[in-house]
């Protein structure tokens, strides 16, 4: 299996990082800043063939998630009123050929990103300069260094370096997303960015995998897969741990019944899973040898407790029980005390998965025959629903599995909106929407990495 993270590319500052934020986190929602992000100059090169083409994947994919971070309005090319393949990136007072502030400040931007692209062999080389039009100023510049091939990685690499900038908030356009698919006939683990590029099969077991989960520190996976017991005809749902850099698995827990939904603690020492040994499900802590160290939940009258998820300060669990009729999102702390029921609409309501800073818990519910994703804050008020979709034959589209990405902006999810199970990603207030995986084939249970990298 490909490395899950590899070093591709040499960065290095022209000038440091802003200090000061120039834009504030909560101020997008109320305005969006104007950026200007004009193709980039081409050195060295006859603009033709494969070099218009990597620098446009470079261009496009860092303008994707520009357009996804909703903190721009990005302006259309035809508004420029200067031939931009023509000036330099630098500024007058820098270069004779380079470009005037006053024609970018005439057309209303306020943010303007110069870049350039050469191409000499299989290696590229691209240069990036972030200003504030209206004070003239340089706010950072950059210059990345990779082989051709990675081309999205730089893109990515250069939103999350204007984001950085302009917030003091890294982007999460380097992170993964981890999902089961259906398309070697069985359900597979699989990883991709979170844009649905660079997918890698994980399992090749030819059976039923189901609800991965990240460590903490990105480096390895839970997932259960339906097995045969030992000396048994019977299937067995067992819960694997896979280390992602070696390939290595081992099993953590295999008793019999169900072994599913496993969530690491936040420090990585302990292991929340539903286990039913025969009976009711029950929210179970493990240590990571899947020795027991205690039984959270215990029905109560035979009840279903699972889907365990765990508050990044380790403090609350979220999980869904029947306790109290049909399936509602309940809180507790992580030692199994103060149980508390935060939905009370609803049929069905499932899959609680909690915001990096634990204000908040996004859930999906079931209103009629099709789910939405809802999100609302830890202690249940404020509840909103930030998903509505319509299939092909105008009916209702089911929107489920949400999970948050790791700066707490974004939940990704799946939709059948397009006949299949297809993984989207949305801001956490429902105003951007975006499709990542582009085929026909159905994903399930998609989880975000927790790190940035």
């Amino acid at each position: 299996m490909k490395k899950f993270i590899s070093l591709f590319l040499v960065l290095f500052s022209s000038m440091a990082f802003a200090q000061n934020a120039y834009i504030k986190v909560g101020d997008a929602q109320a305005k969006k800043s104007t950026l200007a992000f004009p193709v980039m100059n081409q050195l060295n090169a006859s603009k033709t063939g494969n070099h218009v083409k990597l620098a446009a994947q470079i261009h496009n994919t860092a303008m994707k998630d520009l357009e996804l971070s909703t903190y721009f309005n990005i302006m259309q090319s035809g508004a420029f009123l200067e031939d931009t393949t023509t000036t330099s990136i630098k500024s007058k007072n820098l270069d004779a050929k380079g470009f005037k502030f006053d024609t970018w400040k005439t057309i209303g931007a306020e943010f303007l990103i110069r870049s350039s692209f050469a191409l000499v062999g299989s290696d590229i080389s691209v240069e990036m300069y972030l200003y504030q039009v209206s004070e003239q100023k340089t706010i950072v510049g950059k210059k990345y260094s990779a082989k051709s091939t990675n081309t999205a990685q730089i893109g990515h690499t250069l939103a999350n370096d204007v984001l950085e900038a302009l917030t003091g908030h890294r982007g999460v356009f380097l992170s993964k997303i981890v999902a089961t698919t259906d398309r070697t006939g069985y359900k597979e683990v699989i990883t991709m960015n979170w844009d649905g590029s660079d997918q890698d099969m994980v399992t090749r077991d030819r059976s039923v995998a189901i609800a991965p989960n990240w460590s903490p520190d990105g480096k390895k996976l839970l997932y259960s897969i339906y097995t045969r017991r030992v000396g048994s005809a019977q299937m067995n749902l067992t819960l694997f741990q896979h280390e992602l850099g070696s390939g290595k698995r081992s099993i953590i827990s295999n008793r019999n019944g169900l072994n599913q939904g496993g969530s690491y603690s936040p420090d990585g020492k302990n292991i929340y899973l539903t286990i039913s040994q025969g009976g009711s499900p029950d929210l179970y802590k493990l240590d990571l040898k899947g020795d027991i160290v205690t039984r959270l939940t215990k029905g109560p009258s035979g009840a279903m407790n699972v889907e365990a998820a765990v508050s990044d300060d380790g403090s609350k669990i979220a999980f869904s029980s029947d306790r109290g009729g049909a399936p509602s999102i309940y809180v507790m702390n992580s030692d199994g005390t103060g149980v508390k029921r935060l939905t009370f609409q609803g049929k069905y309501n499932s899959t609680p998965t909690w915001s990096p800073d634990g204000k908040k818990i996004a859930f999906a519910s079931q209103i009629e025959n099709y789910f939405d994703i809802f999100v609302m804050d830890a202690d249940g008020t404020n509840l909103r629903r930030i998903t509505t979709a319509t299939k092909p034959n105008g009916k209702r589209a089911s929107n489920e599995d949400p999970s948050f990405s790791p700066d707490g902006r974004f939940v990704v999810f799946t939709s059948n909106r397009t006949g299949s199970f297809q993984i989207f990603v949305s801001s956490v207030d429902g105003n951007e929407e975006r499709r990542v995986t582009q085929d026909s084939y159905n994903y399930f249970k998609p989880k975000w990495s927790n790190n940035l990298e």
